[in-house]
């Protein structure tokens, strides 16, 4: 455990590489021009992801949204307020992309082109933009004009059924739609395009839909049902909560630890650190047995507080960690060491990632001053 002069020195240090980083960018993406249409959801977190790596990423919104320097989402981005119904604004608004290098928008299909800004016309001033689309349904099919969240968007893939209780499916958060399915697919998109086009001098539209991305995420469960390891059940294969050795459980305290032990190495450790010593657990694989000894892990791991079972497994390969609120994981000993967390305007939250070992990723603030007019977008 780190005390606490030291945590709050690794913090400071988190703190001045991310609010020092306000002048030009750093990052793999420095020197690259985005334009960012204003949405909600997985469009800023993939637009903030390539602000932190450095591309210039500019915001256009409506008139009188303000910026909010406390968006996490939202962080190192220039705004543009804007009425896009103005054609001299969407003139304005072709001059700028003509010297950009990606689009990104996630508006319902067809509106780009009601305004004027769909790929032909954009692509036809500037050949060589990455034209980034982000919806739920995609650009095309029977749902494509139907409005979606997340949950929808997972739940014709095969995720939102296989994740939850023997009762019912539990919705995941937003994170295997929106931002994993969503956002995380988007970046992976413009990015190989962005390559593509260094090379032909050509850009292209990516078209980035939830429902593609989460039926993708899905791809390691159809293998493992084709070769006959996973079952469509819910809580009946070993990594949707069936299996004893890879779940939740509750501790004395009412606090929560996640063991994940299934290589026989590390179910051994876990026997051995628990003293798990019953022979039924000898039957690590047996299905029929794993209700039945997960009833007495219960038991086990209820004997005991979550602080007490962290002294005792924390950092073994027995795969355990403790279930830790948002508030708890910026304060905890590894995620503090690797300034996995930062303060931004008295606000904590993640840190840039993934890492570049030579240029290295940050949150940067535009200027003030940068924040105008569409002429003055790529001020430096």
């Amino acid at each position: 455990m780190l005390d606490q002069s030291a945590q709050k020195s690794a913090q400071k240090s988190a703190q001045d590489k991310s609010e020092g980083s306000s002048g030009r960018a750093s990052g793999p993406l420095a020197g690259f021009r985005i334009v960012e249409f204003a949405g909600i959801g997985p469009g800023p977190f993939a637009c903030m992801m390539l602000a932190d790596m450095g591309a210039d990423v500019v915001t256009l919104d409506r008139v009188g949204a303000k910026k909010s320097m406390k968006s996490v989402a939202g962080r190192g981005r220039k705004l543009i307020e804007l009425d896009l119904k103005d054609k001299g604004a969407i003139a304005e608004v072709l001059d700028l992309l003509a010297s950009a290098d990606a689009l990104i928008e996630g508006f319902r299909p067809g509106v780009m082109e009601r305004l004027g800004l769909g790929p032909d016309v954009v692509l036809a001033r500037n050949p060589k933009l990455v034209y980034g689309r982000m919806t739920g349904w995609g650009q095309e099919g029977p749902l494509a004009n139907a409005a979606g969240h997340d949950i929808n968007y997972i739940s014709i893939t095969g995720a939102l059924a296989a994740i939850g209780t023997k009762e019912a499916p539990v919705p995941p958060l937003n994170l295997v739609g929106d931002f994993g399915g969503g956002a995380l697919y988007l970046v992976v998109g413009v990015l190989a395009a962005l390559l593509e086009a260094q090379k032909s001098g050509k850009g292209q539209v990516v078209d980035a839909a939830m429902c593609d991305g989460a039926a993708s995420l899905m791809s390691f469960f159809f293998d493992m049902t084709t070769i006959g390891r996973w079952t469509e059940e819910r809580n009946q294969n070993f990594l949707d909560g069936g299996a004893h050795f890879y779940g939740v459980y509750e501790c004395a305290c009412g606090h929560f630890i996640s063991i994940g032990s299934i290589e026989p190495q590390f179910y051994a450790l876990l026997r051995e650190h628990a003293g798990l010593t019953d022979a039924d657990f000898d039957a690590q694989m047996d299905r029929k047995a794993w209700p039945a000894l997960k009833e007495k892990l219960k038991a086990v791991f209820k004997s005991k507080t979550r602080e007490d079972w962290c002294r005792i497994m924390e950092g073994t390969d027995i795969c355990f960690a403790p279930v830790l609120t948002m508030s708890e994981a910026t304060q905890h000993p590894h995620m503090v060491a690797r300034n996995v967390f930062i303060e931004r305007h008295g606000v904590k939250q993640p840190a840039p990632a993934p890492r570049f070992s030579r240029t290295p990723s940050a949150v940067r603030e535009p200027e003030a001053a940068e924040i105008t007019a569409v002429t003055k977008a790529w001020k430096r």
